[in-house]
């Protein structure tokens, strides 16, 4: 029955990290694109092509 139990905790473990993770990458993705929009409104050309480059190493 420990055992069970270990593994149990184990993979709630994992998945709340999972979900974690995720919710950080979503973050940051919402983050990226904001920027990049801002950048197309104000013709930052080196700004949206900074950003968008991480956007892309992100996903």
């Amino acid at each position: 029955m420990d055992k069970m139990n270990v593994k149990y905790e184990a993979m709630l473990g994992l998945t709340a990290e999972m979900i974690l993770d995720e919710a950080l990458k979503s973050y940051q993705r919402n983050k990226l694109e904001t920027g990049i929009d801002e950048a197309l409104a104000t013709g930052d050309e080196h700004l949206f092509y900074e950003l968008s480059n991480q956007l892309k190493q992100l996903e």
